[in-house]
């Protein structure tokens, strides 16, 4: 049998679906991403991830992501840098994409790879990043002519290091054990795992952001957007709202790898819509406990959401998943 015909009945035990609209896009080697890293303990620790995307309900779709294991040229010391990301367009796609293709790069010249062993100055080298990406992109935008804008939740993992960094309603999940050894588990025979939500959103409505909108001369409306049109107070892009406050700061969030972080979901404000962390993030055991592969489980997930809980928004999942050994 071929490597083809294998590869073509694993998807079909996988519960691949083609009866729909849902697209699970290949990632860029047209192979699920893979990749190891060492933990704290000097163990190896295996990274698997893969997306999937829908357009929902919409007539188009605004959604842009990234998946790179070998993310950083020449680390130092073979460190492993890994990076993943989903772009969340409004208004069109220019600005996803835009950001899609510079923001890595731009977060690495800033000297990501130079702060490793700085926390804070590797936040410092993914907030520059933000900024000078908005900064081009609104450059850009202003000489094309048009006006999107786009959220984003980004993941970096360095080393033994995760940095989250997010602007907008975009999400990140991280599932993780109680304790090491998993000797808890609930009546499905599956052990405790806490949804931790590592982002923070961004909607004009919130007190603080609608404090600095305010400042800036924006009003948020009855309905809990800007200017009576903008519902979320950060993201790339959106020339005609920055005037009034909208900005591309990221909030970052870090932490260390160790055993008891088992996989991490990222998600467009649609998936969150329909799902909750704690439902999502059972849902995603469940299935690789019934040893699904992460492509199969990103798909499940992405499917669940649009076809049986009815999200009629764009709809993009990034499921990581870490093997401890």
């Amino acid at each position: 049998m071929s490597e083809r015909e294998v590869q073509s009945q694993q998807q079909k035990r996988e519960g691949d679906f083609q009866d729909s609209n849902l697209v699970a896009k290949k990632s860029k080697s047209e192979k699920v991403q893979e990749a190891q890293v060492l933990n704290e303990n000097n163990d190896f620790v295996e990274i698997k991830a893969d997306a999937a995307e829908d357009k929902g309900s919409r007539h188009t779709m605004e959604d842009a992501w990234v998946l790179m294991l070998d993310a950083c040229p020449d680390p130092p010391a073979k460190l492993r840098c890994a990076h993943f990301a989903i772009y969340d367009g409004h208004g069109g796609r220019l600005a996803a994409e835009y950001a899609e293709k510079r923001l890595h790069a731009n977060v690495i010249s800033a000297g990501l790879l130079r702060e490793l062993l700085d926390v804070k100055a590797a936040k410092k080298a993914i907030l520059d990043g933000f900024r000078k990406t908005d900064e081009s992109l609104l450059q850009e935008s202003a000489s094309g002519g048009w006006q999107d804008g786009a959220t984003a939740v980004c993941v970096w993992v360095l080393g033994r290091t995760v940095f989250v960094a997010n602007i907008g309603d975009a999400k990140a999940v991280v599932a993780r054990s109680s304790i090491v050894d998993e000797s808890q588990t609930n009546p499905d025979g599956l052990s405790s795992l806490k949804a931790i939500v590592v982002t923070r959103e961004h909607k004009a409505i919130y007190p603080q952001e609608r404090a600095r909108i305010q400042k800036a001369g924006g009003t948020v409306s009855s309905n809990g957007r800007l200017q009576g049109r903008l519902e979320v107070s950060r993201a790339f892009g959106d020339r005609q709202f920055k005037k009034f406050g909208v900005v591309a700061t990221p909030d970052i969030h870090s932490f260390g790898l160790t055993e008891r972080e088992h996989f991490i979901i990222l998600g467009c404000d649609g998936l969150w819509g329909v799902f909750g962390p704690s439902d999502a993030v059972e849902f995603v055991q469940k299935l690789l406990k019934e040893g699904l592969s992460v492509t199969a489980v990103s798909r499940r997930l992405v499917r669940e959401a649009v076809l049986e809980r009815r999200c009629k928004d764009n709809c993009t999942a990034i499921v990581i998943v870490f093997k401890h050994r």
